[in-house]
């Protein structure tokens, strides 16, 4: 036999690719007898125990046929399968009740009507209000919260230097970790001194507040990711600075940037505590933010919840108005995925 036909003592036994679906079913056959056995009827229970014979049956299995090493590598592989699993459960559990009990009343009735003289006891009303509000909300808070942001990380990444700087980012930072009812509690307290009453763009000066952190920490490091050799051939060209920064820098990063900001919005899309104190809540339509009080969709499914006792026609509105504003979250997540891939730079071939 020669050289090429003798297979190589290099290479040892190797498992299946089917292996660690077969441990996967044979651990949770295991684990539902044990369940049974013991009395343990949750489902989150035998999964549990199903997730502890994988990764023991998996170093085990691994270790006799392939050796110890390749067993470790497996072991890891499998915890991070696990970890993934257990993180996937609350989403899914969560998305399975919001869309179970949030179907009963979600209709183009709820979502073109608002409560009117609708009491919360009553069936019928709907959300239009509240989405009016959302959007003219959020969209004013955008309008200011997004345009300091990007031109803030543009002064860190591009001019900052000195303690200027690096009082910015330590601010930038701090505001980072702010509870949403601090930023509220900042506008209140304007509005007291001013005496003025609720109203629907007091709000957006809070999520404005809430916004602005997380679009400078995002275009902060898309702008960090530019290449410098980029940079540099402008300003050889005799190129000035701002005009890189508009022409060559900030296109490169805008796909970036867009899903920062996408991202941001989606951030302060659900935030309840400063709406609660600033906008007070309306159950009529009102398409004026900076006039009398509005209503949001975070604030209409507290208020909605905690006049509902936990049932009745209030319980039901709250848990459709969280399903919609799930969806909307999941619309701008996946536009930020889309704008994303649409705007990254191609490479050729």
């Amino acid at each position: 036999m020669s050289d090429k036909q003798r297979p190589s003592s290099l290479r040892g036994a190797s498992l299946p690719r089917w292996t660690p679906w077969a441990i996967a079913a044979g651990s949770l056959a295991v684990a539902i007898v044990l369940g049974l056995a013991g009395g343990l009827h949750s489902r989150v229970q035998w999964g549990l125990i199903a997730a502890v014979l994988f990764v023991l049956g998996t170093y085990g299995v691994t270790a006799r046929v392939e050796g110890r090493r390749q067993a470790k590598d497996r072991v890891v592989t499998s915890l991070v399968w696990v970890a993934f699993l257990i993180a996937l459960v609350p989403l899914i559990s969560l998305v399975w009740v919001t869309v179970k009990r949030g179907v009963k009343v979600l209709d183009p009735y709820f979502l073109t009507h608002s409560m009117g003289v609708v009491a919360d006891t009553e069936p019928g009303g709907g959300i239009y209000h509240a989405i009016i509000g959302s959007l003219e909300q959020v969209g004013l808070a955008t309008l200011i919260g997004a345009p300091v942001g990007v031109l803030t990380a543009i002064y860190l990444v591009e001019y900052g230097r000195g303690a200027l700087a690096r009082s910015v980012t330590f601010f930038v930072d701090v505001m980072t970790g702010i509870p949403s009812i601090v930023a509220g509690l900042f506008i209140l307290s304007l509005m007291l001194m001013t005496k003025t009453q609720p109203f629907g763009f007091a709000g957006s000066l809070a999520l404005a507040i809430l916004m602005m952190p997380v679009v400078v920490r995002s275009t902060e490091e898309m702008l960090k990711l530019v290449p410098n050799e980029l940079r540099e051939a402008s300003l050889a060209l005799g190129v000035p600075k701002w005009r890189t920064i508009l022409k060559v820098v900030l296109p490169t990063s805008l796909g970036g940037i867009t899903t920062g900001i996408v991202l941001a919005i989606a951030r302060i899309a659900g935030e309840t505590a400063p709406v609660l104190l600033l906008v007070f809540g309306n159950p009529f339509i009102n398409t004026n933010p900076f006039e009398g009080a509005q209503s949001s969709l975070p604030l209409y499914i507290y208020q909605q919840y905690a006049n509902s006792a936990g049932e009745g026609a209030a319980y039901d509105r709250a848990w459709a108005a969280s399903l919609t504003l799930i969806a909307f979250v999941m619309i701008l997540n996946l536009a930020a995925r889309g704008i994303a891939r649409w705007k990254a730079p191609k490479t050729g071939r």
